[in-house]
């Protein structure tokens, strides 16, 4: 059965770093991309990153967190990472996990792509 675990939310102040988890269980990211979504209270859901399938594999991200986010997979563990630093008060969101066929600006952009979500972990950037 396929399952997708969040971990690594938490309350940090701005400029902090937080490191997000996915571990991914009842498929293998060989042939599957991942990516990172949020939503903020009152918000619509937003792509963050997202990490195509393969060996090589490709990665993009949103303008809002370029620079600032890294995305990262282990294939031996199943999991996904996304290493957020230099953290600000907009980046306050719950942050979701989701799996789709493939990764791509398009389709980061359409959250109705990705067929299996995590249940999400809570990222609080305040001082």
């Amino acid at each position: 059965q396929v399952q997708l675990v969040e971990s690594g939310g938490g309350l940090v102040q701005p400029g902090g770093s937080l490191r997000l988890s996915c571990a991914a269980s009842g498929f293998t990211l060989d042939f599957y991309a991942i990516a990172w979504f949020r939503q903020a209270p009152g918000k619509e859901r937003e792509g963050v990153s997202c990490f195509s399938s393969g060996s090589g594999g490709t990665t993009y991200y949103a303008d809002s967190v370029k620079g600032r986010f890294t995305i990262s997979r282990n294939y031996v563990k199943n999991t996904v990472y996304l290493q957020m630093n230099s953290l600000k008060p907009e980046d306050t969101a719950v942050y979701y996990c989701a799996r789709a066929g493939t990764c791509s600006s398009y389709y980061l952009n359409r959250s109705r792509l990705y067929d299996f979500w995590g249940q999400g972990t809570q990222v609080t950037v305040s001082s």
